[in-house]
């Protein structure tokens, strides 16, 4: 499938997870597939005191793998980019922690989403966020403009995730920090699994490999790079995802044993680095 075809596979999910959201039903499984509550990916990620004084419709459309707002401190007054924001709930977790005086940018391709987002940004009566529709290939934002960027199960989903790396960097500011939740692969994955297109949208045939992540964020002039694994999904974990992509889960179960884990990604932008390609005024002066 072209990547604009698979683009389109990803809008029509999220659209339909941001509908049933909306009309107050349950939510799909990982990045909108459809194997509701109790999905291994998505189930237990946030507790009670951070969601109690969300909109319900924020909480059911949360299609993530972690929580990406516990990764790391944020600060009153810093701006903050959220990478496929999906329903908001993630932005505005920030949106507290920052304060009047911060800012909270929620980035999405999906009309559904950012309808349902802005729903919920009123509703919360949020102030100090704002939803911007475009991809993340493409961040619609000026260089060094924001001081943390986190993300929630997406960028596995991008069929560039090198340009999105890079993007990233750029509107990082110098010492700007990275923090996000995704899936990512450790060991070989099923060719099988590799090509099904359902698997994709829900996250685990899209995911890069552990070490390829890390080298994709060095190679964008990312520094201090951690990968922590934080929850491994086992052979039965994987058969629900696996009979919903209409594969042989009883045989394809135990070759992805232990290979699929959700991870959190850390890395910085150095505070004196440009970005990798850009024309340096020194020797010597490009990270």
């Amino acid at each position: 499938m072209s990547t604009q075809g698979l683009k389109e596979v990803i809008q029509q999910k999220y659209g339909e997870a941001a509908t049933r959201a909306a009309q107050g039903k349950e939510k799909g499984g990982c990045c909108g597939t459809s194997c509701g509550c109790g999905d291994p990916i998505t189930s237990n990620l946030y507790g009670d005191g951070e969601t109690a004084s969300l909109p319900e419709e924020a909480v059911a459309a949360s299609l993530g793998c972690g929580n990406p707002t516990a990764l790391i401190e944020l600060r009153e007054g810093e701006t903050v980019l959220d990478l496929g924001s999906g329903g908001g709930i993630d932005v505005l977790l920030s949106a507290k922690r920052v304060g009047p005086s911060g800012k909270v940018y929620g980035l999405d391709m999906t009309d559904e989403m950012l309808a349902l987002a802005r729903e919920n940004q009123r509703r919360a009566g949020a102030t100090n966020v704002e939803f911007l529709r475009g991809e993340i290939e493409n961040i619609p934002l000026p260089d060094a403009s924001v001081d943390v960027i986190i993300s929630n199960c997406v960028i596995n989903l991008s069929t560039d995730k090198d340009r999105v790396l890079r993007e990233a960097f750029r509107v990082l500011k110098p010492g700007g920090r990275f923090a996000v939740s995704d899936v990512v692969i450790r060991g070989d994955l099923p060719e099988a699994v590799r090509k099904s297109m359902e698997l994709w949208v829900g996250c685990v045939a899209g995911a890069l490999h552990e070490s390829e992540y890390v080298k994709l964020l060095g190679d964008a002039g990312f520094a201090d790079i951690d990968v922590e694994p934080w929850r491994v999904y086992k052979a039965d974990d994987a058969k629900q995802f696996l009979v919903e992509a209409g594969l042989n889960a009883d045989v394809l179960a135990q070759e992805v044993d232990g290979t699929i884990v959700s991870a959190f990604v850390r890395a910085m932008r150095p505070a004196a680095a440009t970005p990798r390609g850009d024309a340096c005024c020194a020797p010597g002066c490009c990270a």
